[in-house]
């Protein structure tokens, strides 16, 4: 049975800031992006089935990101559009390490309408991977939108996948995501954090080893950590350990953890991963060693580039920079 990847919730335009000279203002040049658009295009240049599933506008900024995923082959189905509100959009600066600090016109925006009732029920099937973030939960509407699907798909025997995605200027600013964010990882099998959103989720129930022991409370089986370009954390229920990086030189790190994570998507892809092997996958140290370094190197080649879908390297960039690093 051919395994499809679905992922679910935002997309956006990124305006990437670009010198223009010491004496004149910087230039925001558009980019199509939003982390699960981001995945499902990295999944789609990697040689397997993707499609997006969210909201957008209809305006000129939904055209361009129907545009670019439609480009990377990503399967646009199950979107839908709406003339309630806008295309979201983000500007993006960058430090001179790459590391990057963004700007959000959002809320209003078209992603945060899409209802459970939007859902496209074919989508729900076994053997299925579906892929959600935090950023479709920053409004109670969308956040129980995406924990509804989420919940759908874990039903329907499909592998959820989630990947926290913090990003606190989306939230309001009288409100812990913390409890909401919780939701969600209880009904994830694999979940993806960066090292900064464990130390927030630790913060939130006493510790680190707390927050990975409420994290064994729900569906999760295998658990990722990035940290940049330091040293990789991995945790099963019973075992954990580190997995090493590429040193590269970082132009831009926008997009670099939906990289990774279509990556690890298409490791569980190409080993027919589904929710009930996840935890075997996971334990073969060989499969689960050679996913992380492919994803490893998926998530450093997107640094070395600008944008957001135009980072996303293809099989054939990802197998000829391993080569070289072997």
């Amino acid at each position: 049975m051919k395994k499809n990847v679905l992922c679910f919730g935002e997309a956006l335009i990124d305006f990437h800031q670009q010198s223009r000279g010491a004496d004149a203002p910087p230039a925001y040049i558009p980019h199509a992006g939003g982390a699960p658009a981001n995945v499902a295009v990295a999944v789609a240049r990697l040689g397997d089935a993707s499609a997006f599933v969210g909201m957008f506008g209809r305006d000129v900024f939904g055209d361009l990101l129907l545009k670019g995923l439609a480009d990377a082959g990503v399967d646009t189905r199950h979107t839908r559009r709406t003339d309630a509100a806008n295309t979201a959009l983000a500007f993006v600066s960058h430090d001179p390490h790459g590391d990057r600090s963004f700007s959000f016109y959002r809320p209003p925006s078209a992603d945060l309408l899409f209802r459970d009732d939007d859902f496209d029920p074919a989508i729900f099937a076994a053997g299925n991977i579906f892929h959600a973030g935090s950023c479709s939960m920053t409004e109670p509407a969308s956040a129980a939108t995406t924990l509804r699907g989420m919940a759908r798909a874990h039903d329907a025997g499909a592998l959820v996948s989630f990947d926290m995605n913090l990003r606190p200027a989306l939230w309001r600013r009288d409100e812990d995501p913390a409890p909401t964010i919780w939701q969600a990882l209880a009904l994830a099998d694999f979940i993806k954090l960066s090292a900064e959103e464990l130390a927030f989720l630790a913060t939130s129930v006493g510790g680190e080893a707390a927050a990975l022991k409420r994290v064994w409370q729900g569906h999760a089986q295998f658990v990722v950590v990035t940290d940049g370009a330091h040293t990789l954390r991995w945790y099963t229920r019973d075992q954990s350990g580190k997995a090493p990086t590429f040193p590269v030189r970082a132009v831009d790190a926008t997009g670099a953890g939906d990289a990774f994570v279509g990556g690890c998507l298409h490791g569980f892809v190409q080993a027919d991963v589904r929710s009930e092997t996840l935890s075997a996958f996971a334990a073969d140290s060989a499969k689960r060693d050679a996913t992380l370094r492919f994803a490893a190197a998926c998530g450093a080649l997107a640094v070395t580039r600008t944008g957001s879908f135009a980072a996303m390297p293809t099989r054939a960039e990802v197998t000829a920079f391993l080569e070289q690093h072997a």
